[in-house]
């Protein structure tokens, strides 16, 4: 069974007709972060995917939709952790490093480094709004944490920004230490937020319990 692209989804997928919509994502992610989003046409995510071109708009509008449910993909389960993080009774540096640690290895998770579909031209588009509202509350959820982490100063936007910077160093260097990377990156945000190296150790040492 092939494996789904990008940040990883909630399992638990029934089997059948299930198994077509996720064989059509892997092969438009495939084909979209390596031919492009103009250059692939439903015939050809079709045959990548090995189903006839009828079984996609079983499942997908089209195109658009497809791209969609991808982006989609990459933002879900890091807006989850956010918003239980935000419910969280631990240190909000702790809970920060959680999240960007988690985050960081989601971007970095799956066969296709699916991240680098956020600057496609298209995805500016309305039909990609809903997209935008989950990424947009998801930066809000940074800014949140990093307020409360911090010297008080909202750095949420910039502490994306150095989590998101993995998508083009995984582009660069396919063979990236991952955990090395969340490790850095997660030490480096709560450094910008202004955290000192002894709360960056005890924001490291904490254990974070998720409610769900």
């Amino acid at each position: 069974m092939a494996r789904r692209p990008g940040r990883p989804r909630a399992s638990g997928d029934p089997d059948g007709e299930r198994d077509t919509r996720r064989d059509v994502l892997d092969a438009a992610a495939a084909l979209f972060c390596t031919v492009g989003f103009t250059s692939t046409s439903t015939r050809a995510i079709a045959d990548a995917a090995g189903v006839r071109q009828a079984s996609i708009y079983h499942h997908f509008a089209g195109k658009d939709a497809i791209l969609l449910e991808l982006l989609l993909g990459t933002v879900r389960p890091s807006l989850e952790l956010a918003d239980a993080l935000a419910a969280g009774a631990e240190p909000a540096a702790a809970r920060l490093w959680t999240l960007v640690h988690a985050d960081v290895g989601l971007l970095c998770a799956g066969p296709v480094n699916l991240g680098v579909l956020y600057v496609l031209p298209e995805v500016a588009g309305e039909q990609f709004a809903e997209f935008h509202a989950l990424r947009s509350r998801l930066r809000a959820r940074y800014s949140e944490l990093a307020t409360a982490a911090g010297d008080g100063d909202d750095r949420g936007e910039l502490a994306l920004g150095l989590v998101e910077s993995v998508i083009l160093r995984r582009r660069d260097t396919p063979d990236v230490d991952v955990a090395a990377v969340q490790d850095a990156v997660a030490d480096g945000v709560l450094r910008l937020v202004g955290c000192t190296p002894a709360e960056i150790a005890r924001a490291r040492a904490v254990p974070v319990t998720l409610t769900v």
